[in-house]
């Protein structure tokens, strides 16, 4: 298969670089019948070698979280993750249901009650999530051309579970292409494009740099819990061109305050299911943080900011909801 420059490949988004330039990746060309992911040898092994597990994490070095740490001025926290209950929107089988264990009085003279709850949920994919690389494939192969069913047992994955991500402590900067666009929440299938990133920076005076968790606030938040109807049925996020754009520039996660990150359905490959999400976990290793909180980030027009993202350690998960905040 020959290789395309990137001149070619976005010439009218006629065809797809999928894996970034720094991967030496060759490009797929856009059949009209939707997008087709690199073969194995095309995007295999990554960028860090052939036995890699951690992807994009390797940029998570003391000197970025010290970095991180120098953002921190007045000690303001902003927290970035939805709240879990059961009026959440849900795909599928999805669920999250609290039962309440009623009051235990134990015996002791002192009259000591105490409370907890059964949680029945699948946790590693409801409400603010973090994306684990074996959550997505190409074929029968997840990240680094890891053959899934290899990796697979009843207790979960036997490698790159979201147990093994730790804690993501970096630089976060937001995008703001509601704002940019002049409205508070963006149609139900914008696709964001790499114009509006270049102008969002330019706007903001902010530039994506390497290890940084790139967020993207389309306003879609505003309808969790109130409409989740259309909340799941689709949504505004950015689209291929617009990933591979990111991605090149070597993140460490992207975010949204949508559920799929991505427009869904993508309207420049609407016969491809979901192709940001192989693109971001299968081929280049960058995790993807949905259904974030970003009403009130958005609102005080932030610079750089610290972002502290700790995935539960669940052994062997496809991902982990988590409370993310962003320090000031």
């Amino acid at each position: 298969m020959k290789t395309l420059s990137r001149r070619t490949l976005f010439g009218g988004l006629g065809c797809l670089a999928c894996g970034a330039a720094h991967l030496g990746l060759t490009a797929t060309p856009v059949q009209a019948q939707g997008w087709t992911p690199p073969d194995s040898s095309q995007r295999c092994p990554s960028r860090w070698g052939p036995n890699d597990r951690r992807g994009a994490m390797n940029l998570m070095t003391p000197e970025r979280a010290k970095r991180a740490a120098a953002l921190i001025r007045t000690g303001e926290i902003v927290e970035l993750g939805q709240t879990l209950s059961e009026a959440m929107p849900f795909f599928g089988t999805r669920r999250f249901d609290v039962h309440l264990k009623q009051t235990f009085m134990n015996p002791q003279a002192n009259r000591r009650g105490s409370n907890e709850e059964l949680v029945v949920a699948e946790i590693g994919q409801v409400g603010t999530q973090l994306d684990m690389f074996p959550h997505q494939t190409i074929g029968d192969e997840t990240y680094n051309c890891v053959k899934v069913p290899g990796i697979m047992s009843r207790g979960g994955f036997t490698e790159m579970g979201v147990d093994t991500v730790g804690t993501i402590f970096t630089r976060g900067i937001l995008l703001d292409i509601a704002a940019l666009k002049g409205v508070p929440v963006l149609g139900d299938d914008y696709e964001i494009t790499v114009a509006d990133l270049e102008q969002a920076q330019q706007r903001q005076n902010l530039r994506i740099e390497e290890g940084d968790a790139v967020l993207f606030h389309t306003g879609w938040g505003t309808l969790w819990a109130r409409d989740n109807a259309r909340y799941v049925r689709s949504c505004p996020g950015i689209g291929v061109a617009a990933a591979e754009y990111v991605i090149q520039r070597n993140p460490i996660l992207m975010g949204a305050d949508n559920w799929p990150v991505e427009c869904a359905p993508s309207k420049t490959m609407p016969q491809a299911s979901l192709p940001v999400h192989q693109i971001a976990l299968v081929i280049n290793g960058v995790h993807l943080l949905e259904n974030m909180k970003l009403d009130q980030l958005a609102a005080r027009q932030p610079g750089p900011f610290a972002l502290m993202v700790q995935p539960l350690k669940v052994k062997g998960g496809t991902g982990s909801t988590v409370a993310p905040s962003a320090l000031f």
